[in-house]
Parts: structure tokens; C-alpha cells; sequence
């Protein structure tokens, strides 16, 4: 009862989580919307970093354009797998940065697909002049952060981490199933 009680414990405050990633991602793409749109960058760091409107037609650095259905369905793709992954990654406390993994594409995942379902295009608002990037919003920075956290757990946290059989390089079969 206890295992049961933590799983909807954690269900909820991940729910609660990519709730309000989601809220700040739509939040602040609504001013974006209000503020920018039409009008010139506004400079927040002179030479380093702009709030700048922009609008994507397509996914990471304007790759895929004009393919929002193609978009759409393969972020409902990538939410079904991590959802799957999120429900069956055992829950202990040392797998809570991979969840928050889950938590960060999941948020990402569904902030971009909200836009590509309502206009057709993703809101993308922040830009670093410094090294001339491409514009990008809070979701972006969702997935992003999700993936540097990945490739740290993977590197050095969870290497030879057993527990998590669809990642391991040795996938034996556990005999008190």
C-alpha cells in the first residue's frame, strides 16, 4: 500500500510540475506576443542577450518547416514513450534526476505542441546575439536542460545502474518476477 501511496504521490507532483512548466512556457510566449511582436528586439544584455519575437514553422533551428502535422504527431510519439518510461522507471529516491528527465521533455514536449496545434507555429522569444542562436522559448529550454541532465546521469550517476533495464548495455532478466 505504501509503494502505491509514493507512485500517486509522485504521479501528482509530476503532474503538478509539467502543469506549471507548461503555464510559465505559455505565460511568458503570451507576452512574448504582446510585447514583441512587430516591434524591434529588446535588449537585455547589450551584445549578449535579446528578447526577440519570432515565429517557427518548424522544430530545433527552424529544421522541418512547414511540417506542423508530422510535428505534432511525432511529439505525441516522443509523450507516449516517456510517459511509458516515467510510469516504469522503478521509484527510489536515487532515480528521482531521471524522472525529473521525464518531467523536463514531457513539459517541453507539450508547451511547443500547444502552439503547433493552436497557430501552426511555435512563439520563440529569446535570443543569444553573443553567439547568434536561434530563438528559443521556455520549452525549448525544458528539452534542452532535459538532455544535458540525461547525458550527465548516463555519464556518470546511472553508467552501471542495473535498475534501469531499457537503458542498460546488460538486460538480464530478473528471476524474482
Amino acid at each position: 500500500m505504501k509503494k502505491a501511496k509514493q507512485i500517486i504521490v509522485r504521479n501528482v507532483l509530476g503532474i503538478l510540475a509539467v502543469a506549471l512548466l507548461v503555464f510559465l512556457d505559455q505565460f511568458t510566449k503570451y507576452l512574448a506576443v504582446e510585447h514583441l511582436k512587430g516591434k524591434s528586439s529588446y535588449i537585455v544584455i547589450n551584445g549578449i542577450l535579446e528578447l526577440q519575437y519570432a515565429e517557427n514553422r518548424g522544430a530545433a533551428f527552424g529544421i522541418f518547416q512547414n511540417r506542423q502535422i508530422g510535428l505534432v504527431i511525432m511529439s505525441v510519439v516522443i509523450l507516449l514513450v516517456i510517459l511509458f518510461l516515467f510510469e516504469t522507471t522503478p521509484f527510489k529516491k536515487r532515480l528521482i534526476p531521471l524522472q525529473l528527465v521525464y518531467i523536463l521533455v514531457i513539459a517541453g514536449a507539450v508547451g511547443n505542441m500547444i502552439d503547433r496545434i493552436r497557430q501552426n507555429y511555435v512563439v520563440d522569444f529569446i535570443y543569444f546575439r553573443v553567439i547568434n542562436f536561434p530563438n528559443f522559448n521556455i520549452a525549448d529550454m525544458c528539452v534542452t536542460g532535459a538532455c544535458i541532465l540525461l547525458i550527465i546521469l548516463m555519464l556518470f550517476v546511472y553508467k552501471d545502474d542495473e535498475q534501469l533495464t531499457c537503458l542498460s548495455k546488460n538486460k538480464k532478466k530478473d528471476v524474482n518476477a
